[in-house]
């Protein structure tokens, strides 16, 4: 039990390190090569597309400036790289077992880049959300999705095992 536990345990730490910052999940698992290439591309994606200026004046609701400050044409690499990068780093550190499992991380890096992509016009309840928020409102509805997928396709999946038993 104790074992399964480690396990367990290890993978959450691989993917709370990936979430915190890209790159950080693939050093814990020794893969220093990967690693260092993500969070060097981290850093780069997050200078050219002014990432962090972005996330400060989203938290002081300052969107227009936001908005401003935003390179959009480098902003759109990072969705990728960040769901990519935990779903690397918590494949290898042995999670994602199941057929399709990376389907949700999949459909989150689209929607995401969606969300960015339309985060400098649209409103809700006329309020601009901007190139950070508007980006995380869109994650739940890439998971769902992605979840919805990968459900019909182990469904599809089973019924043909089925079929063929």
């Amino acid at each position: 039990m104790e074992q399964k536990l480690s396990k367990k345990s290890r993978k959450l730490e691989v993917l709370l390190w990936s979430i915190a910052l890209p790159g950080f999940g693939q050093l814990l698992n020794q893969k220093y090569v990967k690693g260092l290439l993500l969070v060097g591309l981290e850093f780069i994606i997050n200078i050219m597309g002014n990432f962090n200026q972005i996330i400060i004046l989203s938290f002081h609701f300052r969107i227009e400036e936001a908005i401003e400050a935003t390179n959009y044409l480098w902003l759109m690499f990072y969705p990728c790289l960040y769901f990519f990068s935990i779903w690397d780093a918590y494949r290898d550190a042995g999670g994602g077992k199941r057929p399709f499992a990376y389907l949700p991380l999949v459909f989150s890096a689209y929607f995401v880049t969606v969300g960015l992509i339309f985060s400098s016009n649209l409103t809700l309840f006329g309020n601009l959300i901007g190139p950070m928020w508007l980006p995380i409102l869109f994650l739940p509805i890439g998971l769902g999705i992605g979840g919805i997928i990968q459900w019909i396709l182990l469904k599809v999946l089973k019924n043909k095992t089925d079929a063929n038993a």
